[in-house]
């Protein structure tokens, strides 16, 4: 199965922060496909990367100690509010 990217998704890089996914772009010269997403941490910036760049693996040579497959996986993040009773 293919990896997709979630806009408005809340994603864990590997090295343990996390980012939002604000919206999908195309570079306008190379056509190349950009995942735009914000920093959840510090200034809360925005960052573009190349999607494949987004949807890769971590390089498991490089960093042995990373449990994580990917570069950036989403997360599922419930709402505390459906636990509360009127």
């Amino acid at each position: 199965m293919e990896r997709e990217v979630k806009i408005h998704g809340v994603y864990k890089h590997f090295k343990g922060d996390y980012y939002l996914v604000e919206e999908l772009g195309m570079h306008s010269e190379t056509q190349e496909k950009m995942v735009i997403y914000r920093h959840l941490y510090g200034d809360g910036s925005l960052c573009i990367r190349p999607i494949e760049s987004f949807l890769s693996e971590v390089d498991h040579e490089k960093y042995p100690n990373v449990e994580q497959k990917y570069r950036f996986e989403l997360q599922d993040i419930q709402s505390v509010v459906g636990n509360f009773k009127a």
